[in-house]
């Protein structure tokens, strides 16, 4: 099945060159040229990833994700210059699922959508063997791909899903960055730490919200674990 893309920018060339990227990967795309076009395709429906630029007028691509995320974890990849490091990280935290910089190499983002999708398929299809994960009142559902706390439900961007499986299906273990980068990007892909500490902070928050403070714990040095308990592991 062919899968949707979404594209927004305010600037032609730059749709363009997306759009032709995506579509020689065998990929359909629809364009937005700002935040109010892209919302209303949203709310169309029949998208499967957005590509959204972080820096429009009016609506910016940081509203646009907030107001995506409100009613949906559609997969969202930023677009980003050079100097908006601190909106990239803060796209992160509100929900983004990665981003990619201007200028920017074609075959690098359609590298990076196809690692999102790639991941938000294998959740949508579960896995027979251990479909349900849990940890004290932790529960992560693959083939539903929901997550609960105590019975309360938690709405998880695909990367912070992949991440918190990852450390449920082996909660015994450390993992470190590069290991968590692999389980929510795939193998040979370069991410850097910054953004894996954002993942985690943001899906230390919506635990948190849940009533779940400390569940993931930090090692000191190491990296990051699950804990039924609260605090750092020192």
């Amino acid at each position: 099945m062919t899968q949707r893309i979404l594209v927004v920018d305010d600037e032609p060339n730059i749709r363009d060159v997306i759009c032709f990227a995506l579509d020689h990967a065998g990929m359909a795309t629809t364009t937005a040229r700002n935040g109010t076009e892209a919302m209303m395709a949203f709310h169309r429906g029949n998208i499967d990833l957005v590509v959204l630029d972080i820096g429009m007028p009016d609506m910016d691509g940081l509203e646009v994700c907030r107001q995506i995320r409100r009613s949906s974890d559609l997969p969202i990849l930023f677009l980003s210059a050079r100097d908006e490091e601190i909106d990239r990280i803060l796209g992160l935290e509100i929900g983004g699922d990665d981003y990619v910089t201007k200028p920017f190499s074609p075959r690098e983002l359609v590298a990076r959508v196809k690692t999102i999708l790639k991941r938000s398929a294998r959740q949508a299809g579960g896995d027979a063997s251990r479909a349900v994960l849990t940890c004290g009142a932790l529960r992560l559902d693959r083939a539903a791909r929901g997550v609960t706390f105590e019975d309360r439900a938690i709405t998880l961007t695909a990367l912070e899903f992949s991440i918190l499986d990852a450390l449920l299906a082996r909660p015994n273990i450390v993992f470190s960055r590069e290991q968590l980068m692999e389980a929510a990007y795939g193998a040979n892909t370069y991410v850097a730490d910054r953004t894996i500490d954002s993942h985690i902070r943001n899906l230390r928050a919506k635990l948190a919200a849940a009533g779940g403070s400390g569940i993931i714990a930090t090692v000191h040095g190491v990296g990051f674990k699950l804990s039924p308990g609260t605090g750092e592991i020192v």
